[in-house]
């Protein structure tokens, strides 16, 4: 069986909500004081942003584990 290749375009996506979450965080930290309601918003759609992209991390890597055993 040919060998799949790692789905660049999922790492791509992965890495992209990434970085939202570093803007999203850096949101937070700088509304943390001044609007607790927004820095919780930004803490709450980071957080949903991370397990995005750890469910594309996750697919690509299970490819790469079937691959590896077969």
């Amino acid at each position: 069986m040919p060998q799949q290749q790692i789905d660049v375009n999922q790492l791509n996506q992965a890495k992209a909500n990434v970085t939202l979450t570093q803007t999203l965080l850096s949101q937070a930290i700088e509304k943390s004081s001044s609007d607790p309601t927004l820095a919780q918003e930004a803490i709450k759609q980071a957080a949903s942003e991370i397990a995005q992209a750890q469910s594309y991390v996750s697919q690509v890597y299970s490819v790469m584990q079937t691959q590896k055993t077969e």
